[in-house]
């Protein structure tokens, strides 16, 4: 997964599936940070302004809204 995540536009929403199974939705992809492979999300929907920075070795799928496939 972190090999999408290098590639994935910022400003990209998507949700992201965890491997001990929460889902984080209609988040919204920030960044890579390549030297310690996390991924920041900002999450506008459930926490206005908050980040969310996530292992991307965490991470089992993303799925991208249909209008950015």
């Amino acid at each position: 997964m972190c090999d999408q995540l290098r590639k994935l536009a910022r400003n990209t929403e998507v949700d992201v599936f965890l491997s001990g199974g929460q889902v984080l939705e209609d988040v919204i992809f920030e960044r890579f940070d390549r030297n310690n492979c996390c991924a920041f999300f900002l999450d506008e929907e459930t926490e206005p302004g908050s980040t969310l920075i996530v292992d991307c070795q965490r991470i089992d799928a993303i799925r991208l809204e249909a209008e950015d496939c």
